[in-house]
């Protein structure tokens, strides 16, 4: 069991018998009143949020996942399926990998959250390269505003990038903000 103090983002939490992952937390505490837990809780199996507030002497149960190393496989209309070391197809469905589907391409190694058995979640890598398969030529003396241009990337991500970043380079993205990161 987890006490308030304990629960910071990226946690992993049974609330109301269903899997949360937290996605935001903050602590307060104001003059005589006990100490609060504000946090954004997202909703493993269905993506729903919520907004809760734990108070001081709450203990929260900490979700018991399981991570195996899975290959991304195909998506289709209603599922992503990949594929785990032990050579077994799955699929995940398509609205629990929503905003991970842009950094995925055929092949790649990724972490696949199980709780109770199903999958649950995915856990994309912090930062992963892609090639850029489309990108306008920079203009000489264009740099009135800002040396920047958007790229589209293999996946179909754009990305603002700089000027220099042309039709072919790979490059490196955070996963978590969908940031530019560096030519690779």
């Amino acid at each position: 069991m987890l006490s308030i103090g304990q629960i910071k983002r990226g946690q992993a939490i049974v609330y109301q018998d269903e899997p949360y992952i937290v996605t935001d937390s903050s602590h307060s505490k104001q003059g005589r009143a006990g100490a609060v837990r504000r946090a954004k809780i997202k909703n493993l199996r269905n993506n729903s949020v919520l907004e809760v507030t734990f108070q001081g002497n709450d203990k929260i149960k900490e979700a018991d996942l399981v991570y195996r190393k899975s290959q991304f496989l195909y998506p289709d209309e209603n599922a992503v399926y990949f594929m785990d070391q032990n050579f077994e197809q799955f699929g995940l469905n398509k609205d629990a990998v929503e905003g991970s589907l842009r950094y995925l391409k055929e092949g790649q190694s990724v972490d696949i959250a199980f709780w109770g058995g199903q999958p649950v979640a995915i856990k994309l890598p912090p930062k992963v390269d892609l090639l850029v398969s489309e990108a306008a030529p920079a203009v000489r003396g264009d740099t009135a505003t800002s040396a920047s241009k958007t790229v589209k990337l293999e996946t179909g991500l754009e990305v603002l990038t700089p000027m220099f970043i042309k039709e072919g380079d790979r490059v490196r993205i955070n996963t978590e903000t969908g940031q530019y990161v560096e030519r690779v």
